[in-house]
């Protein structure tokens, strides 16, 4: 899958951004899927991942709550929805999907 992914950019604290990402007209039916995000000098972590399997989804600790995981209508997108930003979610955010990753976008949270 080639992976196309937006929405990010710069809020202030407590603002909100979606990141976006697509698979162009690809079914992701039957792929684990997820969002992860890499901090400067820190380790790429998982954000929230997408069982489809079961349909359930995962969110870490930190972003729980503030945080969600959706699929487009035409089940080819998927978003991650961020509300409540804090500057410690800068990171550069990637999704992940079957073996394919996008090439990440920076968000930035800071006033």
């Amino acid at each position: 899958l080639q992976l196309v992914e937006s929405g990010g950019g710069w809020v202030q604290p407590g603002g909100s951004l979606r990141l976006s990402c697509s698979a162009s007209g690809r079914s992701l039916d039957g792929y684990a899927i997820g969002w992860f995000r890499q901090a400067p000098g820190n380790e790429r972590k998982r954000v929230s991942c997408f069982n489809s399997n079961d349909g359930s989804t995962y969110y870490a600790d930190s972003v729980k709550g503030r945080f969600a995981f959706s699929r487009g209508s035409a089940n080819d997108t998927v978003y991650l929805q961020m509300n409540s930003l804090r500057p410690e979610d800068t990171a550069v955010y990637s999704c992940n999907i079957g073996p394919d990753w996008s090439p990440g976008t920076q968000v930035t949270v800071s006033s």
